[in-house]
């Protein structure tokens, strides 16, 4: 059986008054009487009348509704900026619909298309790895303000909340090369990624500034940067030859991955070879040895990315021109690379 949805006609023709009457009861216009709002509102509580907010934000122009979208909700990194975006969101008056792209591309653009359907007032986005084409992120800007968080690209005038990648892994592997690490190899991702090659850039001034020499067979990219391939890369790193002294990975779970290869090859943790991961998430502090990482503040970036976005939305014209806002990070020291001396 069918159920009955209540409408602002029904309840018109129950009180026998027009339409817009009830309408504009129901958001206390002034034109209407107290004993018909009175009346309406009674009528709306008793038939547990919700209004459209789709329809609603259409004909106003406005539906306090934010919408994002993600690569990976899973991911505790973004969990934790999910968690400050909607709890910022709360307190401005915003409710905020969250979609997962799962890093496909075309998913991407159909997500992007959808938020604009359901009438959202802004958009914030961390970019799919794989995203190289970005027209439609370029369409999707000129209809609604949208901020770039994470995941960005330098293609997209638009305000951009990242983290300091390149300062960020400098800092990493100059802690490796201050405790006696000269061969430090590197788990990334592809040349593609914007934020694997910040951090990358981070990784090759260090190596330069210490005059330290750089070995392309130690620099590993992959397109998956996981445990599974942390294990791979790593069991590729420990046949060569002259083996890493240090390993450093653009990922926690990669970096987890590098250390279970080196227990199951006997190799010291950190004596043979030290180990540091990026994002500070909770598996670092579980694994033995605990692991040396770079903590991102994902509150700090979604707080930023939800109150700049909704100052765009409710003042647009004092925030047209884009802009990048780097967030700092912190090397957080564990015992992957707390050499005894």
């Amino acid at each position: 059986m069918k159920k009955e949805v209540t409408t602002l006609k029904k309840m018109a023709q129950l009180l026998d008054i027009s339409t817009s009457t009830v309408s504009r009861a129901l958001n206390n216009h002034p034109d209407i009487s107290e004993e018909t709002t009175k009346k309406v509102k009674n009528l709306a509580k008793k038939l547990h009348y919700m209004p459209n907010i789709f329809a609603k934000g259409f004909r106003q122009h406005k539906t306090n509704i934010i919408g994002v979208i993600v690569p990976n909700i899973l991911s505790y990194f973004i969990s934790t900026i999910l968690k400050e975006i909607l709890l910022q969101a709360e307190i401005k008056g915003y409710r905020i619909i969250i979609s997962e792209t799962n890093n496909d591309v075309k998913k991407e653009k159909e997500m992007l298309h959808t938020m604009l359907q359901f009438g959202v007032d802004g958009i914030l986005m961390s970019l799919s790895k794989n995203t190289v084409d970005v027209d439609p992120i370029l369409y999707a800007l000129n209809q609604k303000p949208l901020i770039l968080f994470d995941k960005v690209s330098a293609k997209v005038p638009c305000t951009q909340i990242i983290i300091n990648g390149e300062e960020a892994a400098f800092n990493a592997v100059e802690h490796l090369i201050n405790i006696g690490k000269k061969r430090i190899a590197i788990l990334k991702e592809f040349e593609q990624s914007y934020n694997s090659e910040k951090i990358f850039q981070g990784y090759l001034r260090a190596l330069k500034t210490n005059n330290i020499a750089i070995d392309e067979k130690l620099i590993l990219s992959t397109h998956d940067i996981s445990l599974k391939k942390g294990r791979r890369l790593t069991s590729q790193l420990i046949s060569l030859q002259e083996k890493p002294d240090a390993i450093f990975s653009i990922t926690d779970t990669a970096a987890i991955g590098a250390i279970q290869t080196l227990h199951k090859f006997n190799i010291k943790i950190p004596e043979e070879i030290a180990v540091v991961g990026f994002s500070n998430s909770l598996n670092s502090t579980i694994i033995q040895p605990k692991l040396t990482t770079v903590d991102q503040p994902g509150n700090r970036i979604g707080e930023i990315a939800v109150n700049y976005l909704i100052k765009e939305i409710e003042n647009p014209k004092e925030y047209l021109a884009s802009k990048t806002i780097e967030i700092k990070t912190n090397l957080i020291i564990r015992e992957s690379t707390l050499i005894s001396i």
